[in-house]
């Protein structure tokens, strides 16, 4: 009996030590990911059911009608206006020069493209889904219609809708010759629109997609909805 008591003492002891560092530990297992801990990840959201059903509603958004009417109307003169100003920070940096060949990606209706061309970079074009010419031709930024190693500057305000961010980067690079900059602008402290198709949580997550570039630049930057810029330099032997 006195035996039995002994061994149940002993029991007890042992389950009242153990018991706090098993609930710690299923706590910590069962705990959701911080905000801090998923900081280094691009999420695309949720709902393409196909790459068809993602390239109509990104159509959806290009070709309303209203939003094409404020594009070219009320918006044309603001948005040549701020993105003359970032080409023109860049110009002093040196990563862009009148002599460089230039291609706006998702340019839309070019009031970037325009913007390049009154700084005086007049080697421009854009590419969107919808051609708006002169200043913007048909293409697809997953699959650019371009060949390798054709432009020595490519911007892009329109990280945030690629579906395959991978892809995305991946055809820049391939169409920026060696020693070509990369200058995109994206959204870090508030999410996007409707229409996005990832979410960016954070430089570094940008950075290791450009397997072939260097990151030479990051800045804050304030005007049409977007917070950083960053600027990549392709290498000279990739």
């Amino acid at each position: 009996m006195k035996q039995s008591k002994t061994v149940l003492k002993y029991l007890l002891v042992v389950i009242l030590v153990t018991l706090p560092l098993m609930l710690f530990f299923f706590s910590t297992q069962q705990r959701k990911p911080s905000y801090n801990a998923q900081k280094d990840l691009i999420k695309i959201r949720p709902g393409y059911k196909s790459y068809d059903y993602y390239i109509q509603r990104q159509l959806n958004k290009t070709l309303n009608p209203r939003l094409r009417t404020i594009w070219m109307t009320r918006d044309w003169d603001r948005k040549i206006k701020v993105f003359s100003r970032f080409f023109q920070d860049l110009k002093r940096q040196n990563f862009l020069s009148n002599a460089s060949k230039c291609l706006c990606v998702g340019a839309r209706v070019g009031q970037e493209v325009e913007a390049l061309k009154r700084v005086g970079v007049t080697d421009s074009v854009g590419m969107d889904l919808v051609p708006y010419p002169p200043l913007v031709v048909k293409g697809d930024f997953h699959h650019q219609p371009f060949d390798e190693e054709t432009f020595d500057f490519e911007f892009s305000n329109v990280f945030d809708h690629a579906l395959y961010p991978e892809k995305f980067v991946g055809e820049i690079e391939r169409t920026l010759r060696p020693g070509g900059i990369c200058v995109l602008h994206v959204a870090l402290s508030t999410r996007s629109d409707k229409y996005s198709a990832n979410d960016l949580y954070s430089v570094e997550a940008l950075v290791r997609l450009f397997r072939r570039s260097d990151v030479v630049h990051v800045r804050n930057v304030y005007g049409l909805g977007l917070d950083t810029e960053v600027v990549f330099r392709k290498k000279r032997n990739s």
